[in-house]
């Protein structure tokens, strides 16, 4: 049932046993709230189903969707193909979007980027990205994902929640309900953006991607800002001494609770905790993104960007300051990968946005010590298509968005590195060998942190809900 309509209806029966005797009225009020609400703490999972290889997760989404083409499915037999037109028996019918669906040809558009064998793995990357391609030995490199999706809004959605409408929590929101937080002053869930050099115009990032749908708001990401105040409303009022804060909250956490035993309300409770947690993030948050105390050869190891807040480099660097921390889901939004026309012109700038500091991540948590029990995450919500979108020319072209197949890496966390998981065909069109589909590396991530996706659940309306719902296989050959 739904908690709001719940709720009405426990306020119309205590509206009725008011007027009745005080006595059979605040008995029946009594078994009316106790009967009629559940608690999520009591559903949730304080401790994993069993040992985690990965204690936490960092999660670099790129959005926009990046070309697999031109970074990591190196397809040199599409260079004697350019400007050719796609075979249909490649293409098979498949959808397309609003943008090329009135094309009357599909040229293949060969990626003009050279790719290199790297590492003892031997890993194929692009020159795009140079400082990733010294790290190839940590990675683990998926060439088959695919979705359901083609258009960014519901792609972006399904990544997150597992389902393509709006309205379920998500992945960072189920961590959070799964395993809570390890530490007290800051939330087990934190969301970091930034936009691209490549395509600053791009779309929109929504506070819905990192929120926690019908779950109590305590497992909602708290996004942090990079203007003066990471969070807002953080800070107290000019003249607020800190004594009075602390006595407003009291009087304030009575007072709802006061309210809960009224109504029964859980979410009644989740603002109380948040009261409390914003008060503890008053000394915490700013301790957080002070980097003065970061060696120089740290700030160099991320690049010359990591000084300005809100950029790739210096959200990285906040990454690996949560996950020393202990915060349980970081996640990084990049946006500007949406690359449909000037591709030549844009994807270099999104790399070197990301490149170095990705990169620098890896080694940096390794050096600490934290790479194996940190899972990273890197990769985006579809990939691009080997036709180019509007004309070929011999300096530029477009790729529209391709959900069949895409590449995304992971690293560390219980994952095993140097390795190239999935293979497409020859146009990068097509999977032909173990597909990976986003229900997989949901119940996957799941897996390393020590929940199975199966038994990961939470009422609401009278059905047991999943990330994975009734999808999703853990990727057994990719674990360590």
């Amino acid at each position: 049932m739904d908690p709001q309509f719940e709720h009405l209806l426990i306020e119309n029966r205590r509206h009725f046993f008011s007027r009745s005797a005080r006595g059979i009225g605040a008995a029946a009020l009594g078994s009316l709230i106790g009967a009629s609400t559940t608690s999520a703490s009591a559903a949730s999972l304080p401790t994993p189903h069993f040992a985690p290889r990965a204690k936490r997760v960092i999660y670099m989404f790129q959005s926009g969707g990046p070309s697999q083409l031109d970074l990591f499915d190196f397809k040199p037999a599409m260079d004697k193909m350019r400007g050719v037109d796609l075979p249909e028996s490649i293409r098979m019918g498949q959808r397309l979007t609003g943008m090329t669906s009135g094309q009357k040809s599909f040229p293949v558009a060969n990626s003009i980027y050279k790719f290199r064998r790297h590492g003892q793995s031997g890993a194929e990357i692009s020159e795009l990205f140079p400082h990733l391609s010294k790290v190839a030995d940590k990675l683990c490199i998926v060439r088959s994902m695919h979705t359901e999706q083609i258009n960014h809004d519901p792609a972006i959605t399904f990544f997150q929640t597992g389902f393509q409408l709006a309205g379920r929590p998500s992945i960072g929101a189920w961590m959070s309900y799964g395993l809570g937080s390890e530490n007290r002053d800051l939330p087990a869930f934190i969301a970091l953006a930034s936009r691209g050099t490549g395509r600053p115009s791009c779309q929109p990032l929504y506070n819905r991607l990192w929120g926690s749908g019908f779950m109590p708001t305590t497992h909602a990401g708290v996004k942090l800002r990079s203007a003066a105040d990471p969070v807002l409303y953080l800070n107290d009022p000019a003249g607020l001494p800190r004594e009075m804060r602390r006595g407003m909250l009291d009087e304030l956490a009575a007072l709802n609770q006061d309210s809960f035993d009224q109504k029964g309300d859980h979410e009644i409770q989740s603002r109380i905790a948040q009261y409390e947690m914003a008060y503890r993030m008053q000394t915490s948050v700013p301790t957080l993104t002070d980097i003065s105390d970061e060696p120089e050869h740290i700030l160099d190891l991320y690049g010359p960007e990591v000084r300005k807040p809100g950029t790739y480099a210096a959200n990285a660097l906040l990454a690996r300051r949560l996950a020393e921390r202990d915060v349980r889901f970081i996640q990084l939004f990049h946006m500007g990968w949406d690359q449909h026309g000037s591709l030549p012109q844009q994807l270099p700038g999104q790399c070197y946005d990301t490149d170095q500091a990705s990169a620098a991540l890896l080694i940096d948590l390794e050096q600490r010590g934290m790479l194996d029990d940190t899972l990273v995450v890197w990769g985006g919500e579809f990939g691009r298509t080997v036709y180019s979108q509007g004309a070929l020319t011999p300096t530029t072209y477009g790729r529209d968005h391709h959900p069949r197949c895409f590449t995304i890496w992971m690293a560390g966390g219980g994952i095993k590195p140097g390795v190239t998981y999935g293979a497409t065909d020859d146009f990068s069109y097509n999977i032909v060998d173990n597909p990976v589909s986003v229900h997989d590396l949901h119940a996957t991530i799941l897996h390393l942190v020590g929940i199975n996706h199966e038994r990961l659940t939470y009422r609401y309306q009278g059905r047991d809900y999943r990330l994975t719902d009734v999808h999703g296989e853990v990727l057994s050959s990719l674990l360590a």
